[in-house]
């Protein structure tokens, strides 16, 4: 046998390898598109938050602007100790929480309700969905009118007409003005609530639960050893989402009761600091306390969301 040796082939006169583009330059030929938009959202967040961060380090009083000053952390400091701005903190927390809880529950058994089959599940699911999609302010108009007037609001004329001419008719709002607040959100955030938790309950093995039932298990030990464990994770995320938002709620303090009765929470006493008293850098540090506060909640609430996404993949 004698040994082939394969000459390369010429190439061909007049090509050439073109050269190729490298890693980096790749990376921004895939991005370049990106940019404006990325551009866009700088200049329209992270530089207003700048500007209020470096505001709230001065004694900046809008109808005295000579007198400007800085005063370091001064404005954080009377924020965390003044009696007033303690007091919106603290009715900041009880509302959040209020309103958070009551939503998780009834949207949970209304996500219970409609994840069992019946005759207009659909019609039923929309109409529970649709006080989500009002407008906040719109909501809480709708409440503050038509359900809390004294004189022609719903509550009074359902007592009226179950009491009579003699039936009370309390001034709701008036008597009971945090509540009033919390009653509204709850009723525009269950919604939001449900649908976190029905896609929760849709997602459960259904194996499982056939072979719970045939061991013996009922409705309620079912409910308590695999459908609860099983939307912890739901329960979490629905909990902070809704406090990320309900902790910047503005609409409904302004609307139903602007601020009075002892139910300013923290936006709207940023609000009455930089509109009414004209205090921008006691009005920027609340803000920037707001904000932390909201970023914190939001980093626990991307954690969840993450571990939500690792558990369907490893199940797929």
């Amino acid at each position: 046998m004698t040994a082939t040796t394969s000459t390369p082939l010429p190439r061909a006169a007049g090509r050439t390898s073109a050269p190729r583009p490298s890693g980096r330059l790749r990376a921004w030929a895939t991005r370049a598109p990106l940019l404006p938009a990325l551009i866009f959202m700088i200049a329209v967040t992270q530089l207003p938050f700048v500007a209020t961060l470096v505001i709230s380090f001065f004694d900046w009083n809008a109808l005295y602007p000579d007198a400007r000053s800085f005063t370091g952390l001064a404005n954080y400091q009377e924020v965390l100790t003044d009696a007033d701005l303690r007091k919106s903190v603290w009715t900041t927390i009880l509302l959040t929480a209020t309103v958070v809880l009551a939503s998780l529950v009834i949207g949970l058994g209304l996500a219970l309700l409609l994840d069992r089959k019946f005759r207009g599940r659909g019609v039923v699911r929309t109409l529970l969905i649709a006080p989500f999609l009002l407008v906040p302010v719109a909501a809480a108009l709708l409440w503050k009118h038509v359900l809390y007037n004294p004189e022609y609001g719903l509550f009074n004329g359902v007592l009226h007409w179950v009491g009579g001419d003699g039936a009370t008719q309390p001034d709701w709002i008036s008597n009971t003005p945090l509540i009033a607040i919390e009653l509204s959100l709850i009723w525009q955030w269950t919604p939001f609530m449900m649908l976190i938790l029905l896609a929760g309950l849709q997602s459960r093995d259904t194996e499982l639960i056939e072979a719970a039932r045939m061991d013996g298990a009922n409705n309620w030990q079912v409910f308590r050893h695999l459908t609860l464990p099983h939307l912890r994770r739901y329960l979490e995320l629905g909990a902070l989402l809704g406090s990320i938002y309900i902790v910047q709620n503005f609409d409904a303090v302004f609307t139903i009761t602007s601020g009075g009765l002892g139910t300013a929470n923290l936006p709207y006493t940023v609000y009455q600091s930089f509109y009414q008293a004209h205090e921008n850098g006691l009005a920027s540090a609340a803000g920037v306390l707001v904000v932390i506060g909201s970023i914190i909640i939001a980093t626990f609430a991307l954690r969840v969301v993450s571990s939500l996404f690792r558990e369907e993949v490893s199940r797929a």
